[in-house]
């Protein structure tokens, strides 16, 4: 993961470029792609920094995704040792962003207006208001009131949403396609380290996996309700995948070649996504999808069609 390249647009990852905006980050960014590898205490000790501020500026850096940690066997206990995600980052001005804003057909769709689903526990939903139905209970996700949904989980599954194709109506042909969506890894109780290959498919294909780092609890969710117990997920990481012309990319990272022409739009009146975890993952680590009123973006699942 240490070569890839990423490509950005700074109107879609102002989270990125807000993390890149200290001189003590890129410094650390700097320190790990010459050196390798190091955990916090050396990092601070490398860059004569307190280890408390060390450990704030490598929070940034992993939570939108420029780092990525892994726990490691030390002389006493355990270590979180840091790694560069990226070995160049690029900022991309292809498109005029206002023509790119007013050519677009956005929907929103709500966390429990999904049209079929298959999942294993641990599992459950939430609203604003309370849990919905009983936890743990995979024929909960029948229940009428997942129409209120904000928050819901799963260890192995799917959920399967069903978007207008617009495009038809328009009688244009799409640029891009983009899903929009706050997702974490899935664990009882919470841990940064819990690695979860989530996967993507639009109209039954096959887009490919991103892999969550973990399950957020360290603080609550800036949208979480003060109900929702302290102990569980917070929030996550809102991912933006694309498809176009070229393949198909995760934050701008390419991760299959699977393109717009693979999806036959032309041919569906409708788009369905379906996102999950399978069970023979490498990394079965269960999924949370967060919606309005949980996590940190306050949105449901999003596309975006680019005319």
């Amino acid at each position: 993961m240490t070569g890839k390249v990423l490509v950005i647009d700074p109107i879609e990852r102002q989270d990125l470029i807000k993390g890149l905006a200290s001189d003590v980050r890129v410094m650390m960014l700097k320190l790990l792609r010459s050196s390798g590898p190091k955990n916090v205490n050396e990092i601070a000790e490398e860059l004569k920094l307190p280890q408390s501020t060390a450990s704030i500026n490598l929070k940034v850096l992993e939570d939108c995704g420029l780092i990525y940690t892994e726990g490691q066997r030390a002389k006493k206990g355990s270590q979180k040792v840091c790694y560069s995600a990226f070995q160049e980052i690029l900022i991309s001005f292809s498109e005029p962003v206002v023509d790119r804003l007013a050519d677009a057909i956005e929907v929103s769709m709500p966390l429990g207006l999904y049209t079929q689903f298959e999942v294993t526990g641990p599992c459950g939903m939430c609203s604003k208001d309370g849990v919905i139905g009983l936890l743990d209970v995979p024929d909960t996700f029948l229940d009428p009131d997942r129409m209120k949904a904000g928050l819901l989980w799963f260890n192995t599954g799917f959920v399967e949403y069903q978007f207008p194709n617009n495009t038809l109506l328009k009688k244009a042909r799409p640029k891009a396609i983009e899903f929009s969506m706050e997702l974490s890894s899935e664990v009882p109780g919470t841990s940064a380290n819990w690695p979860s290959d989530i996967f993507l498919q639009v109209n039954g294909i096959e887009i490919g996996t991103w892999t969550s780092p973990g399950d957020y609890g360290d603080k609550r969710g800036a949208f979480t309700p003060d109900w929702w117990k302290l102990a569980g997920s917070q929030y996550g990481m809102l991912k933006n995948w694309r498809i176009n012309g070229q393949g198909s990319f995760v934050d701008g990272v390419k991760i299959s070649n699977i393109n717009l022409d693979d999806l036959g739009l032309d041919k569906h009146r409708s788009i369905r996504l379906r996102v999950g975890v399978k069970d023979g993952a490498e990394h079965p680590g269960g999924i949370n999808i967060f919606g309005n009123g949980f996590g940190n973006y306050d949105q449901d699942i999003v596309l975006r069609i680019q005319l």
